[in-house]
């Protein structure tokens, strides 16, 4: 597997490698407590440039791949994504560090997004690709599922969150195998968003 940072873009997203000036762009899309209860850390108000920097730091230093996620329909940003726990010699990544700001919730942006990492991870040679979420997380959970990606199981007392707190994650995956299918339901998804007339 030999995933390397670098913008991939369909229809809808554009993923760009994170940069110093992705800052003030994604600093209003992150101020909702909402979006950080089950979260290690907690980007809104004055977190946010700690959260930043952690995210640039770790990209910078390739334990990750982070990316600005670019709406192409509304033309503006929509948040963040990551390639995280990048394993080239078992051919194995997760996505994480996902959110995006509560009017793309639900909408085309995820799937699009998705769609873009795994088939960049597995055309990159990754055999499995896996991702998780806090366990109170329902939202998330249930975009894995509509995805298509597996239920694995639930790590009892796994993360510590932010507020001190505990918390149950529960691990999904997609394997190479299954990746034309969950492709195929992505792909479905996407074909039902009205695109703005040009």
């Amino acid at each position: 597997m030999n995933l390397a940072p670098r913008l991939i873009e369909n229809e809808f997203v554009r993923l760009e490698p994170l940069d110093a000036r992705h800052r003030e762009a994604l600093r209003p899309l992150a101020d909702d407590k909402s979006l950080w209860t089950q979260s290690v850390m907690r980007a809104d108000g004055r977190y946010f440039d700690a959260w930043f920097e952690a995210m640039l730091g770790a990209h910078e230093s390739g334990a990750q791949i982070s990316h600005a996620v670019f709406d192409k329909l509304s033309g503006g940003f929509a948040g963040h994504t990551a390639y995280l726990a990048i394993q080239p010699a078992h051919a194995r990544v997760e996505i994480g560090w996902t959110w995006y700001a509560a009017k793309f919730h639900r909408t085309h942006v995820n799937p699009a997004c998705k769609h873009l990492l795994m088939e960049n991870a597995f055309g990159a040679g990754a055999e499995r690709v896996e991702l998780k979420t806090g366990s109170q997380n329902l939202r998330s959970q249930g975009a894995m599922t509509k995805m298509g990606a597996t239920r694995e199981g639930v790590l009892r007392s796994h993360t510590l969150t932010w507020t001190g707190e505990r918390r149950d994650t529960v691990y999904f995956s997609v394997l190479e195998r299954e990746w034309p299918y969950v492709k195929a339901g992505l792909e479905t998804r996407l074909s039902r968003v009205a695109m703005p007339c040009t």
